[in-house]
């Protein structure tokens, strides 16, 4: 029987029609454990979004447009059909299971890894049929025989040099807008706006330094909720010092259950589908999103000072691979998973090192044309001194997160090519040190960056860019670039100094090769006039763009002085800590054009 008959049976045996398993875990985390990757175990999806379905006669794969080359691939022989969200033509989740609801039937879903919002649109769309909703059970874990465990490390405490502010500090300005709200109870489940409130980190979700947990946050105290075993001496002096006790860590669903007439903050995109079943029973709810977000959106001066740190320390690593792997391509056999791991042996001789922020993505070929793009022994290609590998990776260090693209030409290189790669550089270089209007969002950038693609009729399908965590994800809300508005999403808020998000273009070609180039970008204010306050986006990733893929002549003057100033400010940043022939090589690698 196969894994999708044995879910069949399970879903016939309590007459539902309709299953529905996310990627989330129980706190809607983008990237998690492995006890929580049920969409992978039953589609083998690897990807780090999409949601399946499974019905009687049919069965389906929802993504987006990063991971459309992979999933085809992924999903072969797996009995899930693709399905490519936001193209024409493609219903949406919701609309596909109305269609294939029979009417009075029932969909299912576990509703501890579904959010409350999304659980609202099942139930609405179910109810188009007369249908209604089960989301008591997870059917694939009835059917996941070698089922990893739930992840229990040790949780510790950022010291403030690190967060720059004080725990107790963050939680009264939390109190504060939870007066404002009049809000009795603040319920916080992401595990992100957990650990930078608290100043906590963990290690129960890879390359993402967060712990396991459930905050209930009342007006005088709060309780977190979490496994026994990540609790170290040092954590609970820390949370007591904050007057936040502990608790089992599924034991706040039963304290959902008995809090009564009290007025509840939560974020119904954040919450999940049971708990906030359970607080809506004689409360009042205050759904909004979680203050906490645009909080640790905007990073203080030590954080800012610190991530400055990390990335000139991330970009010496660079440096020094760029370097090793322009000299080695063509003579030494190299490969993308072993030139991703020399990457990460640069990284970990920096101190402060703790971890890769994602996966390194390594792409040679026409490997780099698929966006998320995972090397594995099965996969894994040979380098050779011509065309382009692409490779997006990043750090977790200490003083903070880093996240970055370089697409390398290994060798000699096509007219095709290198007019990509120009693209991609002109649309890149149109947010560095834009100055504008303070009150913008990045729906009013993302056009800027395009339009260089627009015009020849070209585009990508992915965001231009996103929020960087301090320590956390590499992906963070609210900020970020794109021209759509997805109501789902909450990545388009006002621009605020102290913002970090990156700005990563690209250009995939099925078969050929794929290009991105991507650095993060600080917002910081750059003066006034009589009509208001203006900002600008400074970039502080520091490493060269390949000049060698370059056509000067397709730049405008103001992109080349960009450019140039650009590789002025990683030279100045990065050369004290090279010497010989790496710093040699630098001086080269950032020359004016």
């Amino acid at each position: 029987m196969t894994i999708l008959e044995a879910l069949r049976e399970k879903m016939a045996d309590r007459g539902i029609d309709v299953y529905i398993v996310p990627t989330d875990d129980f706190h809607g985390s983008e990237y998690v454990g492995e006890y929580f990757k049920c969409r992978e175990f039953l589609t083998g999806f690897t990807g780090s979004a999409g949601t399946a379905f499974v019905a009687a006669d049919e069965a389906g794969l929802y993504t987006d447009g990063r991971y459309f080359l992979q999933a085809e691939e992924e999903l072969k022989g797996s009995g899930f059909t693709l399905y490519r969200m936001g193209e024409p033509g493609v219903p949406t989740i919701y609309e596909k299971i109305e269609s294939l609801l029979p009417e009075g039937g029932t969909v299912g879903f576990d509703g501890r890894v579904v959010s409350a919002l999304a659980g609202r649109k099942i139930e609405k769309a179910a109810a188009k049929r007369f249908g209604s909703v089960d989301s008591s059970e997870d059917l694939v874990g009835l059917i996941w025989e070698d089922r990893p465990g739930i992840s229990k490390e040790k949780a510790w405490v950022l010291p403030e040099r690190f967060s720059g502010e004080s725990a107790s500090s963050k939680i009264a300005r939390v109190r504060k807008e939870m007066e404002k709200l009049q809000a009795d109870v603040f319920v916080l489940t992401s595990l992100t706006d957990i650990a930078w409130l608290l100043n906590l980190r963990g290690n129960d979700v890879s390359h993402c330094p967060v712990v396991l947990s459930s905050l209930l946050l009342t007006a005088r105290g709060g309780v977190l909720y979490i496994q026994n075993e990540a609790l170290t001496d040092e954590v609970r002096r820390a949370l007591a010092e904050v007057g936040v006790s502990t608790a089992a860590y599924e034991s706040i669903y039963e304290m959902a259950g008995k809090i009564r007439n009290k007025k509840v903050l939560l974020s119904s995109g954040a919450v999940n589908d049971w708990l906030y079943r359970l607080f809506s029973k004689g409360n009042e709810i205050i759904d909004r999103e979680n203050p906490t977000v645009r909080m640790k959106a905007v990073k203080n001066e030590t954080e800012i000072r610190n991530i400055r740190n990390a990335h000139v320390k991330d970009g010496v690593a660079m440096c020094r691979w760029l370097y090793w792997l322009k000299k080695n391509v063509g003579t030494e056999e190299l490969t993308e998973l072993s030139v991703s791991r020399k990457l990460k042996e640069f990284r970990e001789n920096m101190r402060g090192f703790l971890d890769v922020s994602f996966e390194t993505i390594a792409g040679y070929k026409e490997h780099g044309a698929i966006v998320h793009y995972e090397a594995t022994k099965a996969t894994d290609k040979a380098l050779a001194p011509e065309s382009f590998l692409l490779v997006d990776s990043g750090g977790h260090y200490m003083e903070g997160t880093t996240d970055i693209t370089r697409t390398v030409a290994l060798g000699p290189l096509t007219d095709e090519e290198k007019e990509m790669f120009t693209l991609v550089l002109k649309g890149h270089l149109s947010l560095l040190w834009l100055r504008f209007m303070k009150g913008c969002s990045g729906l009013n950038f993302d056009a800027f960056v395009r339009k260089p693609f627009w015009e020849r009729g070209l585009d990508y399908k992915h965001g231009t860019g996103h929020g960087v965590g301090y320590l956390l994800s590499v992906h963070e809300a609210p900020n970020g670039f794109r021209y759509k508005i997805v109501p789902e999403r909450s990545d388009a808020a006002v621009l605020e100094p102290g913002m970090v998000t990156t700005d990563e273009p690209g250009i995939y070609l099925e078969g050929k090769f794929g290009i991105r180039t991507e650095n993060e970008l600080l917002c910081v204010e750059n003066g006034s006039s009589e009509y208001g306050e203006f900002l600008t986006f400074e970039p502080i990733t520091y490493c060269p763009i390949d000049l060698s893929a370059v056509l000067p002549e397709q730049l405008t003057g103001e992109e080349k002085d960009k450019l140039n100033l650009y590789h002025e400010v990683v030279y100045n940043e990065i050369s004290p800590y090279l010497e010989g022939e790496e710093k040699e090589w630098l001086k080269e690698a950032t020359r004016r054009i």
